[in-house]
């Protein structure tokens, strides 16, 4: 499964998000920072990544589910036990 072109920029931006934000819970370990306050900005970084997975979850479904059938021209489409796995992984 290729991420599509629709998904890839919304899953880029949310990836790169989670890099910055993840820059930051290692600066703010490095300064001693309350803990309080580090895993609430990691839990923020969980949340972007978990989005960033569901939203290449959802594009692969919508490959999937496209009225051709056909998928991505080098891969078979993928099967619904593939696609639950890929959101187990998520979980």
């Amino acid at each position: 499964m290729k991420v599509d072109e629709d998904a890839q920029g919304a899953v880029l931006n949310r990836l790169r998000r989670a890099q910055g934000q993840l820059a930051g819970v290692i600066a703010m370990i490095e300064a001693g920072r309350d803990c309080r306050d580090v895993v609430t900005q990691l839990a923020a970084v969980s949340r972007a990544l978990d989005r960033a997975g569901f939203k290449i979850v959802a594009s692969g479904m919508r490959q999937c589910m496209a009225a051709d059938g056909e998928g991505a021209a080098d891969a078979a489409p993928m099967t619904e036990a593939e696609l639950e796995k890929l959101f187990l992984t998520l979980a």
